[in-house]
């Protein structure tokens, strides 16, 4: 069975779960946005045993992310939902194992690849599904005023509308102001590898 896989889960698992290990001290449920290939979920699952973990992504990708979290044997490691940010989050949620109680969401390199429409609605999904003093944490590339942060990323940019044209790395201010009003707070903008960030937002 040829199983997708994503170097780029292996280069930024470890960076990334250091500051989750911090983000995520109180935090019991998280939902995770576009789990892809299922890396991140299983090693996350993994070393942060005190979370019970839900993936979740389109229906294409849920066969690596089962065939993954079978071969893990991880009891904190939920079976795959199918969330489209095309649509509303609340029933696919409640029907979840988590059953709508989610103090934490998780999205690595999500935002980027989806349309600007869809990052906005993303925005929404996390007004409605994400308890009071939950925990956001997004990874991924960001713009500062409008500039890139590197030429690496402003080469990137170009491949990803070369792509697909509503794909583009987000400005941070941009990203701000939607979690701002959807009710987030940033706590902090943590440099990874690679000239990417993990933007850590609390609910109020």
């Amino acid at each position: 069975m040829d199983i997708a896989f994503s170097q780029a889960c292996e280069n930024n698992k470890q960076p990334i779960l250091r500051v989750l290990q911090s983000a995520f001290t109180n935090t019991k449920r998280v939902l995770e946005i576009g789990s892809g290939t299922g890396q991140h979920g299983v090693f996350f699952a993994e070393h942060l045993p005190q979370l019970c973990w839900q993936p979740s992504d389109l229906l294409v990708n849920h066969a690596a992310i089962n065939y993954r979290r079978q071969s893990s044997g991880l009891t904190n490691l939920l079976a795959p939902v199918v969330l489209d940010l095309h649509q509303p989050w609340q029933a696919v949620v409640e029907k979840s194992s988590l059953q709508g109680r989610i103090d934490g969401i998780f999205t690595a390199n999500t935002l980027h690849i989806v349309s600007n429409s869809l990052v906005n609605k993303f925005f929404t999904g996390v007004k409605q599904s994400l308890v009071k003093g939950g925990t956001l944490c997004i990874y991924g590339p960001f713009n500062h005023q409008g500039k890139f942060t590197s030429q690496s990323n402003a080469n990137f940019d170009l491949w990803l509308k070369h792509r697909d044209e509503e794909s583009a790395i987000r400005d941070f201010e941009d990203i701000a102001a939607l979690a701002h009003n959807a009710g987030l707070a940033l706590l902090s903008d943590n440099p990874m590898p690679a000239n990417n960030r993990l933007l850590v937002f609390i609910m109020n």
